[in-house]
């Protein structure tokens, strides 16, 4: 549900090599990510949380509500990926709205699985 395809040729996509930090937790949140190719892990306190797909965004939640970052990311794989500032956000979210029920379905994706270990 929550892939995004509008960057997988996106010409400004950048390359984060494996083991690179992207953000750190604490960080001013300034920026969301999709991933073109690779795999992203999301740690907290040393411990991996998630880890993100091609297709898939993150940092989303920290841009929208304007909270530092609440996890550390960091590429697992080397990967590409494209980062929207909120002003880019806004406009895609405007001009785009599929691409808001992408993100949307990514976060829904993502509180699922929560929900999910939290059962277990």
């Amino acid at each position: 549900m929550g892939r995004i395809t509008l960057f997988q040729h996106s010409k400004d996509a950048v390359e984060y090599k494996a083991g690179q930090v992207i953000f750190n937790r604490g960080d001013p949140a300034e920026h969301l990510y999709v991933v073109v190719d690779g795999e992203i892990q999301i740690e907290i306190g040393g411990t991996i949380v998630g880890t993100v797909h091609p297709g898939e965004a993150f940092g989303e939640m920290a841009l929208i509500d304007r909270v530092p970052r609440s996890a550390t990311a960091v590429a697992r794989v080397d990967s590409h990926l494209v980062s929207l500032d909120q002003k880019r956000f806004l406009f895609m979210v405007a001009e785009t709205p599929n691409f808001a029920l992408q993100v949307m379905g990514t976060m829904g994706d993502r509180l699922r699985a929560l929900n999910d270990r939290l059962v277990e």
